[in-house]
């Protein structure tokens, strides 16, 4: 019950829909620096390990301690954010589905999309449960990726894993004429899934950019938590 409570609570849940966070091959949490982009990547990672999916984490930017950190604050704030529950149960939980999770960091020298093929494989090697996402944080967007991309490509096809993107873009630069930041206009057809954290007063506002047919729709969410701003 808790589980179900967890994911229904969540921002995910509630802004991009949890059918449809593995549905196509790419996704794109975009925003300016400091916005939040890793922390609503976090969250989705969180209702994956909360369908009993495994997630593999890969950071450009932060080591394991900080990656760590980040999914205890998420777990935490989406626990509080339903109110009263049994601390115990929060933390078996939490213990229980963590094991799901793998962190691995990198640096841009270090970065390697066969370093990952291998890494998958190996789970198809140990016949285990393949992640249903992988998360790549801090990729470089404002520099040619087209290779990089090409190779997560195959990673897609060979392993049927959705690979989700935090994409930075810049309050100088203005937007295209679809409302896409240039750094998804240049690669949007490789994208199935784009939102986009926009700060607006005291929230920001999620609004979906590439979802089918959702488009264009507007969420608020708390800065500090990530969880939505219920009727004000």
């Amino acid at each position: 019950m808790l589980k179900k409570d967890l994911i229904l609570k969540s921002p995910v849940s509630r802004t991009i829909g949890i059918e449809n966070v593995k549905d196509g091959k790419f996704g794109a949490v975009l925003s300016r620096a400091g916005v939040g982009k890793t922390s609503f990547l976090v969250q989705i990672a969180i209702t994956q390990l909360l369908s009993d999916e495994k997630v593999l984490h890969i950071s450009l930017d932060d080591q394991i301690e900080k990656i760590n950190l980040r999914y205890n604050e998420g777990y935490t704030n989406l626990v509080d954010s339903i109110g009263y529950v049994d601390p115990q149960k929060a933390v078996r939980l939490w213990e229980d589905i963590n094991l799901n999770k793998v962190g691995i960091s990198y640096n841009e020298a270090t970065f390697d999309t066969g370093k990952i093929r291998d890494y998958l494989k190996s789970f198809k090697k140990a016949d285990l449960a393949m992640p249903s996402i992988v998360i790549i944080d801090g990729l470089n967007f404002d520099t040619d990726v087209s290779d990089t991309l090409d190779k997560l490509e195959s990673l897609n096809k060979e392993f049927s894993v959705f690979i989700w993107f935090s994409m930075k873009n810049h309050r100088e630069e203005k937007l295209c004429e679809n409302g896409f930041p240039i750094q998804l206009e240049t690669h949007k057809d490789r994208f199935d899934k784009a939102i986009f954290l926009n700060p607006v007063e005291d929230k920001i506002e999620a609004i979906i950019l590439k979802d089918g047919d959702r488009t264009d729709q507007a969420y608020r969410l708390e800065p500090a938590t990530m969880m939505i701003v219920e009727n004000e």
